[in-house]
């Protein structure tokens, strides 16, 4: 029996490594670009990049040949150098890239696609590169993917036969790989050699597969860093830092400010923005899709506007006349997202230190247990973001944030996530941490109650525009127009007429109002708070009606009532007024025999244009 011929197998493994690491490379390459590309012929792109992978592999060798054979423009100019490409080695490589090259980019780019577009931009916030952001943040969490692309490249690449017959042809010990090596064993009847090299190609193949089964973190985990160790080990035995001698730059004797005038046109509205922020917290309230958390997306760089100006400490970030626009990695501006963005493969401490990789190791280290140390989550340094609860998150995104020593914070509604007892804990925890910081703070959130606990000054959004603004009593107490008054939490509000100088008409409520100012040409309605009303046993001052209770709802420390008035309310009837009454006032009321008496006082009217 004579001696088998090893080097299909060799020239097998050498062309598939060699070809799968140049796929790999060019597959990863191919994927960001494509993930980043805004062009009009991105499809176009896409569909020549996968369509190695639809073409029978005969038609792709075919289109090689046209590309390197010895009558092509780039065939004859290798000729001139001294390099042939048809029927030798390279050729072989070249094959196997191309047909393999698809199913490492498609998966690399779908499993790119797969990771949170809020980690990317919470690592430009933190002044990462994008080379930084695509080596630290894309790469390790499109891991699985990237693996799976690599490995079903190789398979592929090694399984390659069209293509490489077509190129490289069929030369023993120089071209003729195993697919080959098989297809001349079959056609020459050695059914032993065929079922020799078919048994190695499954065997490495399922070797490779076998791969795509390790766990993730196996390969793409990371684990705690000793430094991490050390500050979780003596967290109970370090006092808690001062967290306002953690902030350097910011913290400044001139008062901080951040100017924002832009404009950016979107699907349904125009967004128009214009304020100020200092080191007093301020409030962006309004509803859903008003263009709160796209008004701090612009502010941090994440986002482009159309035209205006940021400016930030005398600092202009962007400015469309000027053609500005600084990148989020260098505006030095914290954002803390909705859901905290903190990064999954990373522990608390790597977090933590993410923004201050050019600092020493040492001096890194202290930084970081200091902020851990304030925030009281010195003891989570060595744990995972998925290990931690949703209030140990935040202050690790906070902490992140500060260690950064940002000229501005941006807050995206971060007790949105928080059960109510955790909500307020937390509250009192960053207002906590605050006191001491001295940049301009900005707080988006669409609870009025949040907001006039947090912030100093509010502003109300409502389809892109600023429909209030003020400091919080000020804009509780008039907020001129429907939809903020809506928005600021009012839950009584009908349309309304203007009588006379003194009184007006609301025809909803069935009643005539007195009024301390006259209703302008622009009021449309009127509003009243729903915990301002109060009951009379007496029909005393203005304003006063009879009331019935038609329902109610308990909360655990207050009651709403839900009342009409004038008369008993008969089947099918709603009710006029809602009355959120302390637990204790309403134990009082309830046993009162009905009808009651509530009085609307004039001074707490509300005149509301539309």
């Amino acid at each position: 029996m004579p001696p088998i011929d090893p080097s299909p197998l060799l020239l097998s493994l050498a062309t598939t490594v060699t070809a799968t690491a140049a796929t790999f490379v060019l597959g990863l390459l191919a994927a960001w670009w494509m993930m980043r590309a805004r062009s009009g012929f991105r499809a176009w792109i896409d569909g020549v990049l996968t369509l190695p992978l639809i073409l029978p592999p005969t038609v792709v060798g075919y289109f090689l040949l046209l590309i390197f054979g010895r009558h092509s423009f780039v065939g004859q100019a290798l000729e001139r150098i001294g390099v042939t490409v048809v029927f030798s080695w390279p050729a072989t490589v070249i094959a196997a890239a191309v047909v393999a090259f698809p199913l490492m980019y498609r998966t690399t780019l779908g499993a790119f696609e797969q990771v949170n577009s809020g980690l990317l931009q919470a690592a430009r916030t933190l002044g990462a590169s994008e080379q930084r952001v695509f080596r630290s943040i894309l790469l390790p969490l499109a891991g699985p993917g990237i693996l799976a692309g690599t490995v079903l490249s190789f398979a592929r690449a090694m399984g390659e036969f069209g293509a490489t017959l077509m190129l490289a042809g069929n030369i023993p010990g120089h071209t003729q790989t195993m697919p080959i090596a098989i297809f001349s064993a079959v056609e020459g009847g050695d059914r032993r050699v065929a079922a020799l090299w078919v048994s190695a190609i499954v065997a490495i193949s399922l070797a490779m597969i076998r791969l795509l089964h390790l766990k993730p973190a196996a390969l793409f985990g990371r684990r705690a860093s000793a430094a991490a160790a050390r500050i979780a080990a003596s967290a109970r035995q370090t006092e808690s830092a001062d967290i306002g001698s953690l902030l350097g730059p910011t913290n400044r004797l001139e008062p901080p400010l951040l100017q924002v005038d832009i404009a950016k046109s979107l699907p349904n509205f125009q967004l128009e923005l214009n304020l100020q922020a200092g080191r007093e917290p301020i409030g962006l309230l309004g509803a859903s899709g008003a263009g709160k958390s796209l008004t701090l997306r612009l502010i941090a760089g994440i986002a482009t506007p159309d035209s205006g100006c940021i400016v930030l400490n005398g600092r202009t970030v962007f400015d469309s006349a000027q053609g500005i626009d600084i990148p989020a990695a260098q505006r030095r501006v914290g954002v803390v997202f909705q859901d905290y963005a903190l990064f999954p493969h990373l522990s608390v401490f790597d977090n933590v230190a993410y923004s201050l990789h050019r600092l020493p190791r040492s001096e890194r280290a202290l930084r970081v247990e200091r902020l851990l140390q304030a925030l009281r989550i010195a003891h989570l340094a060595g744990r995972m973001p998925a290990q931690i609860s949703g209030g140990e998150r935040q202050r690790a995104a906070i902490a992140r944030c500060l260690a950064m020593e940002p000229e501005a914070l941006l807050f995206d509604e971060p007790f949105a996530a928080l059960d109510p007892h955790l909500r307020r804990s937390t509250e009192e925890q960053l207002r906590e941490t605050l006191r001491s910081y001295r940049g301009a703070v900005l707080f988006v959130t669409h609870d009025m109650e949040e907001a006039f606990r947090f912030c100093s000054g509010l502003m109300v959004l409502d389809q892109g525009r600023t429909i209030a603004s003020g400091p919080r009593q000020a804009l509780f107490q008039n907020p001129g127009s429907i939809v903020a008054a809506r928005l600021t939490g009012c839950k009584n509000i009908a349309a309304a007429s203007g009588i006379d100088a003194s009184h007006l008409r609301v025809e909803a409520w069935d009643c005539t109002l007195v009024s301390p100012r006259a209703m302008g040409a622009a009021v449309a309605a009127i509003g009243y708070r729903s915990h301002y009303f109060r009951f009379q046993q007496q029909a005393v001052g203005e304003n006063v009606f009879l009331c019935w209770l038609m329902e109610t709802s308990e909360a655990p420390h207050e009651m709403t009532l839900y009342l009409r008035l004038h008369a008993r309310p008969s089947v099918g009837d709603v009710y006029h007024l809602q009355a959120d009454l302390p637990r204790d006032a309403w134990l009082q009321l309830r046993d009162q025999p009905q009808p009651w008496r509530i009085q609307l006082h004039p001074e707490r009217i509300l005149l509301l244009a539309e």
